[in-house]
């Protein structure tokens, strides 16, 4: 059962959107990223140069959560949400100083200035974008504001943030999303493993075989688009038997070896520690 608000407890399911963070190869020259990469910092005496994205693609009516941390009185303008269909990972560095109009400007990318006044710090907000392509944020539990419309939804959508103006420094508590019965919520963020460089000469199948179980073993899905939690580069395309899709092939077999657990909810792999580890030598004897 998932908790609400309470990531030291929360226990994945089926029904969990997967982790959230910041995107941490696309951000501003003057944003520092931190915790997780859930918590964007505007560091310099600037107004600008704070874009960031979201780790993976959001869905229609997922709700992203935000907290402001620290705001300026020393600037006019706030925080600027909004959403593009252009990737983190196909932008070259440095990125444009602002969303508006640098990025607006731009096909692929809808952007619009939240209210100073609902970004004051400790302010909580959440935006999303709606079936019918409009892009709403509300306040503290205030109602709803409609920012603009117009989104594509005919491709993926990353949520675009930019820490601007009187808004420098935000925290990104998550996203959920409100389905008929009941409501799906992302995952806390996952610590980066610090193993060593991650050697990707396992193949799929034998990587398969270390889940013990032919039902519920590690499958591959073509149409993930996310990326790997551990390297945070190339695509996630293997799922583990709690649901969670979040390894690419090369950080599948060094996980399971190294921990043997899920690296969002530390769901136990099937095979026993001893069994995993007999396994793996024997792949790595055979690769020789």
């Amino acid at each position: 059962k998932i908790k609400r608000n309470d990531s030291a407890s929360h226990r994945c399911s089926l029904s969990c959107l997967g982790p959230l963070t910041f995107h941490p190869r696309a951000a501003g020259d003057k944003v520092r990223l931190s915790r997780r990469c859930c918590l964007a910092e505007r560091t310099d005496d600037t107004f600008k140069n704070g874009l960031v994205f979201s780790s993976r693609p959001v869905k229609i009516q997922e709700r992203l959560r935000l907290r402001v941390e620290k705001d300026l009185r020393s600037w006019h303008g706030a925080l600027r949400v909004g959403f593009t269909t252009v990737p983190p990972t196909a932008r070259s560095l440095p990125l444009p100083v602002m969303a508006i109009p640098d990025l607006t400007d731009v096909p692929g990318h809808w952007a619009f200035p939240v209210n100073e006044s609902l970004c004051k710090a400790g302010s909580e907000l959440q935006f999303w974008v709606s079936h019918g392509g409009s892009v709403y944020v509300s306040s503290n539990n205030t109602k709803a504001h409609k920012l603009l419309t117009g989104v594509d939804l005919s491709r993926p959508l990353w949520a675009m943030i930019d820490v601007y103006g009187q808004t420098s420094s935000i925290f990104l508590l998550g996203s959920e999303k409100r389905e008929l019965l009941y409501t799906r919520r992302s995952c806390p963020a996952p610590e980066r493993l610090t193993s060593p460089h991650l050697d990707n000469r396992y193949s799929l199948s034998r990587v398969s075989s270390l889940c013990g179980n032919s039902d519920e073993c590690i499958s591959l899905l073509e149409g993930c688009v996310s990326d790997c939690v551990v390297c945070m580069e190339e695509q996630a395309r293997i799922t583990l038997p709690c649901g969670h899709r979040c390894l690419c092939n090369a950080c599948a077999s060094r996980v399971l070896e190294d921990f043997g657990t899920c690296p969002l909810c530390r769901h136990q792999i099937r095979a026993p520690l001893e069994e995993r580890r007999s396994m793996i030598a024997d792949i790595r004897q055979e690769s020789g």
